[in-house]
């Protein structure tokens, strides 16, 4: 069976480079769109479903932004199981803050490429290990500038309000872009950070494993 999985904003498949799916299960890793002109995030995940072969049996794992993306792909074609990862299922579940982001615009007047910045410098103050951190550093330097602005006004209008059903959702308890105190997570990681999916693989894997092989 196929797993199909989402990264977060500005990152690729080489996020997901230490996950191993147990024996029979195919991973495919959805590769971002160019987005539509004010585009919601529903609407674009619905049109990156149509990577997605929905005819047979699949598997959703979605990473961050990939997990809001997942949960909308999810509510309408129904896959066996829904992980997301350092995610959210609703937009009921974001920090105050990004409300207070979208109030102020703050993805149309802070530079993107002072984004791209930060985020790099924060990963040499995070707890992955060095080789992960160049790795993290690269994909964010690969990252599209006009994509991540589009992708953090959606994010900040996003009104999903709808769970999925057989959603299942790993998040870290050290987790400060999506602090697990404003969500309701299935299973979780003892200080893992927003990069778990790196920093923790280890026991994502075991997690993922468990999950996987028992709801398909």
């Amino acid at each position: 069976m196929k797993v199909y999985f989402i990264s977060g904003l500005a990152a690729d498949k080489r996020v997901f480079k230490h996950i191993k799916l147990p024996p029979g299960f195919e991973a495919v890793y959805l590769e971002w769109i160019k987005p539509l002109k004010n585009e919601s995030l529903g609407s674009y995940s619905l049109r990156l479903a149509e990577k997605i072969d929905t005819k047979e049996k699949f598997a959703l794992i979605g990473l961050s932004m990939g997990g809001m993306i997942a949960s909308e792909i999810a509510n309408k074609y129904k896959p066996a199981v829904t992980i997301l990862l350092s995610s959210v299922p609703t937009s009921k579940h974001f920090p105050v803050r990004f409300k207070i982001a979208y109030f102020v615009r703050l993805h149309k007047v802070l530079p993107t490429n002072f984004i791209k910045s930060f985020s790099i410098m924060k990963r040499f103050f995070s707890t992955e290990d060095p080789q992960d951190k160049a790795i993290i550093k690269q994909v964010i330097k690969d990252s599209d500038t006009k994509f991540i602005r589009w992708a953090l006004g959606a994010i900040f209008q996003w009104k999903n309000e709808d769970i999925p059903d057989n959603l299942l959702h790993i998040h870290g308890t050290s987790d400060r872009t999506l602090p697990i105190r404003n969500t309701n997570p299935t299973h979780i990681i003892h200080k893992g950070g927003h990069l778990m999916v790196m920093s923790r693989a280890k026991e994502l894997n075991d997690i993922l494993g468990k999950i996987i092989t028992s709801n398909t």
